[in-house]
């Protein structure tokens, strides 16, 4: 069974796993090691999570042979008044993802990209965003599913997808 065939959407109940998965991206560099409680109670960090799932927002989890969720990737809608890394407009949605490391390099992240895509188009937007700092690996993994940068920051890009 491929990675893609064990994806399924993300509901309510995922909001503790999806705060990992947050905790996860914000350590995404080897020797990384912010404690969870003091990402998630960062405004930056803990607004990707808080309140999930509220209207606008969507996602998808990666689960293991035994179903076990190893990764999710989601989007949220924030407002111009409270932006995320990633935010270029309103009405465009934001997408953060997170991969146990074990599990990373293995195809699961490029799976939930291209669920989550799927997920957006048909939900009707035309344009997803996300802001990756720039040595991070997953450049390279967002690249190649279609996101071009559009916004460069101080060490890191803002990166779009045309769904349309």
């Amino acid at each position: 069974m491929s990675a893609s065939e064990r994806i399924r959407p993300a509901v309510q109940a995922d909001g503790a796993f999806l705060a990992d998965m947050v905790v996860e991206a914000a350590n995404w560099r080897p020797g990384s090691a912010r404690p969870r409680h003091a990402v998630l109670s960062s405004e930056e960090y803990g607004r990707y999570v808080t309140g999930w799932q509220r209207p606008g927002d969507a996602g998808v989890v990666a689960l293991d042979d035994q179903g076990e969720p190893i990764g999710a990737a989601w989007y949220r809608l924030l407002p111009r008044t409270a932006p995320g890394f990633g935010y270029i407009a309103t009405g465009v949605p934001e997408l953060i993802i997170g991969v146990r490391p074990v599990w990373r390099a293995h195809g699961v992240g490029r799976a939930l990209l291209r669920r989550l895509a799927e997920v957006a188009r048909s939900d009707g937007y035309g344009r997803l965003s996300l802001s990756v700092e720039r040595d991070n690996h997953a450049v390279t993994l967002y690249r190649s599913e279609g996101f071009a940068v559009t916004t460069p920051a101080v060490g890191r890009d803002t990166m779009v997808k045309r769904l349309r």
